[in-house]
């Protein structure tokens, strides 16, 4: 396994080895002794999730979970391809604020790790677009939490605008009106 890391501290691109022949390939795409030998955090992962979305320009986030119901997550495309990007919520962190951003697509097979204290979104890129997440942590509809998509203090870069999205991801506060997350 490959590992990428960004300037904010903590999130990690990853690309698993494939090894393929005449039927296709495999790929170990979870593995704890390589996270233990990579250096990244052993919190077990309780939940695994997916999201489809069959139309291009989906945005999805951005979400997060208040401790002590923070979530870390490792996230992976099997079909089609995303824009993902990881938002900086760390109390104290010298990156608040600050984001990572990675397209990840069924074909490469990169995965993006955020550890908890980070938001994550997502904008789909191709028709019918399945992702799936790793989660440190159960979802708890009381710590759920998000932040604008399109928020100029954070500066996303999104490819495109975004052509669907829903009446809660549309009403996410600004960074300005979050508090720090204490994970």
């Amino acid at each position: 396994m490959d590992i990428s890391r960004f300037p904010v501290a903590g999130p990690a691109l990853l690309r698993p080895t494939r090894i393929a022949d005449a039927r296709g390939w495999l790929c170990e795409a979870y593995s704890v002794r390589v996270w233990a030998a990579l250096g990244l955090p052993a919190d077990p992962f309780v939940q695994d999730n997916e999201s489809f979305s069959p139309a291009p320009g989906t945005l999805r986030g951005i979400h997060f979970q208040r401790p002590p119901h923070a979530q870390g997550k490792l996230i992976r495309v099997v079909r089609g391809a995303a824009f993902h990007v990881g938002v900086d919520l760390r109390a104290g962190s010298p990156t608040y604020g600050g984001h990572v951003a990675a397209v990840l697509d069924a074909e490469g097979g990169a995965q993006l790790w955020t550890p908890p204290g980070f938001a994550h979104g997502l904008l789909t890129l191709t028709p019918d677009t399945l992702v799936q997440y790793k989660v440190t942590g159960f979802f708890a509809p009381d710590a759920a939490g998000g932040l604008a998509w399109d928020d100029p203090d954070v500066a996303i870069a999104w490819p495109r605008a975004p052509a669907l999205l829903s009446a809660r991801d549309r009403a996410w506060p600004r960074l300005k009106a979050l508090a720090p997350l204490a994970v």
